[in-house]
C-alpha cells in the first residue's frame, strides 16, 4: 500500500512511465470560473453549429456537476511536437496540410490506452477509491482544469501552453474521490506576445484570451458541416483538416522536445503530405481505407472531399480540373457546391459550360448559389488563380 502522502509523487511517476510527459493534480473545484466563461461564450454564439456544447453545458462547466462524488481531478498530457516545422507545406499548393495531431494515429484510442492503464494502477493503490477516465469526448473542460493542475496556461490563443512541451500536449483527465494534494495553478507566461493572434488566417482572436470558432479553420474543417462560408475560403490555403498556425507561432515551442512525443502520433506517410488529387478521388470505401485508425475518419468522406476542393480551388493548378469535374454530379450537395467553386477558380471558361449544364438539373440551393456567385478572386496564398 502507498503511503497517502506520496501518492500523488507515485502517481506522476507511473504517469511518466505510462508515456505521459505533464501530469498535476487540481481540487474537483479549482477553475470555478470555467461555467461562466463558457456560458458567455456560448451565448454570443461563438461555438457556431457545434450544438452538442449547448446540450451538456452544465455538466461540461465543473467537475462536480459531472459526477458529484469527485473530489481530485489528475490532469494528463502526452506529448505530440512534431519533428518538422508544422508550416513548412504552407506554400505547397499541390498537397493539403492536416494538423499536426491528426497524421499519426487517433489519440483517443492512445490517450485513453494510457489513462486506463493508470486507472487500473491507482485502484490496486488505492482498492476502495473510485474514478472514471475522460478523453475529449465527454463534458469536461480539460484546458482550464488543466491550467489548475499546474500543467500550463491558456495562451492568448485559448490553447494549453506548457514551459516543457509548448504548444504540443494532448489532454486527458482521470476523476476520482480521493482528497489529493494539489498542485500550484499555471500562471500565464505569454506577456506582451501576440504571434499566435497575428497568425490566425482568418481573424478568429477577437480579443486575446477569447476564440470565435465560427472563423477558425479547424472548425470550419473539421466540425463544420455545411458550405464553409466564401469569406474563408481563400485564406483556407491548401488546409483540409485543421489549422496549427496559431499553435505553430509560439515561442515557448521552442523547448518541446519533439524525442519525447509519443511515437504513435508519429505522422503517417500518406497523411503528412497528401496530395490532393488522390484526395480528390476518394469514395467512402477508399476515404475509410486511408483514414483507418486516424481522428480524420470521424468527419467524413463528403467533408474531406470537400475541403479539398477548397484546397484545390486555392492551389492555381489547372491540372486538377480532371479532377474536379467528375464531383459536379457527386450525390453530396457539400461536394457538388465545393467543386463549382473550385472550378471558377481554376477555370472560369469551364465553369462557364459546365454551369449552363447543369443549373437546370440542381435541386440544391446551396449548391445552386455556386453556380450563380462565383467568387473568382486573387488567392491570399498561391496569387490569382482566375483566367484573364
Amino acid at each position: 500500500m502507498i503511503n497517502p502522502f506520496n501518492l500523488p509523487d507515485a502517481i506522476k511517476q507511473e504517469a511518466r512511465a505510462l508515456g505521459f510527459a505533464a501530469c498535476g493534480i487540481a481540487r474537483a473545484d479549482a477553475a470555478p470560473q470555467a461555467a461562466a466563461r463558457l456560458q458567455a461564450w456560448l451565448a454570443d454564439g461563438a461555438h457556431g453549429d457545434m450544438t452538442w456544447m449547448e446540450e451538456r453545458a452544465q455538466q461540461r462547466g465543473s467537475p462536480a456537476a459531472l459526477w458529484p462524488e469527485v473530489r481530485s481531478v489528475i490532469m494528463l498530457g502526452m506529448s505530440y511536437a512534431p519533428k518538422a516545422d508544422p508550416l513548412a507545406l504552407a506554400a505547397a499548393p499541390d498537397v493539403g496540410r492536416i494538423s499536426v495531431y491528426a497524421q499519426g494515429q487517433d489519440y483517443h484510442d492512445i490517450v485513453k490506452k494510457a489513462l486506463k492503464a493508470l486507472a487500473r494502477w491507482l485502484i490496486a493503490a488505492v482498492p476502495d477509491s473510485n474514478l472514471k477516465v475522460f478523453v475529449d469526448t465527454a463534458p469536461v473542460m480539460e484546458k482550464p482544469l488543466a491550467e489548475a493542475a499546474g500543467i500550463g496556461w491558456q495562451g492568448k490563443h485559448t490553447n494549453l501552453v506548457s514551459r516543457e512541451d509548448g504548444s504540443w500536449l494532448l489532454l486527458g483527465a482521470i476523476m476520482t474521490t480521493l482528497d489529493l494534494t494539489p498542485d500550484a495553478a499555471g500562471d500565464t507566461r505569454c506577456g506582451s506576445c501576440s504571434a499566435c493572434l497575428s497568425a490566425c488566417p482568418t481573424d478568429a482572436f477577437p480579443a486575446p484570451f477569447r476564440l470565435d470558432a465560427r472563423r477558425c479553420i479547424s472548425y470550419l474543417t473539421i466540425e463544420h458541416k455545411g458550405p464553409i462560408p466564401h469569406e474563408f475560403r481563400s485564406a483556407i490555403g491548401n488546409r483540409i483538416y485543421g489549422c496549427d498556425d496559431c499553435l505553430a507561432v509560439c515561442p515557448w515551442n521552442k523547448f518541446a522536445d519533439a524525442a519525447a512525443a509519443n511515437r504513435a502520433f508519429a505522422a503517417r506517410a500518406e497523411l503528412a503530405a497528401p496530395e490532393l488529387a488522390d484526395i480528390l478521388a476518394l469514395d467512402d470505401a477508399s476515404f475509410r481505407a486511408v483514414f483507418s485508425g486516424s481522428p480524420i475518419k470521424r468527419i467524413g468522406r463528403d467533408r474531406m472531399v470537400r475541403n479539398a476542393l477548397i484546397a484545390a480551388g486555392n492551389s492555381g493548378r489547372s491540372s486538377l480540373v480532371p479532377r474536379i469535374v467528375p464531383l459536379l454530379d457527386d450525390g453530396a450537395p457539400v461536394v457538388r457546391g465545393a467543386a463549382a467553386w473550385a472550378l471558377s477558380r481554376l477555370d472560369p471558361a469551364a465553369f462557364e459550360i459546365e454551369g449552363h449544364r447543369r443549373i437546370p438539373l440542381e435541386t440544391d440551393e446551396d449548391v445552386r448559389a455556386e453556380w450563380a456567385a462565383p467568387d473568382c478572386l486573387p488567392s491570399a496564398t498561391f496569387g490569382s488563380l482566375c483566367s484573364q
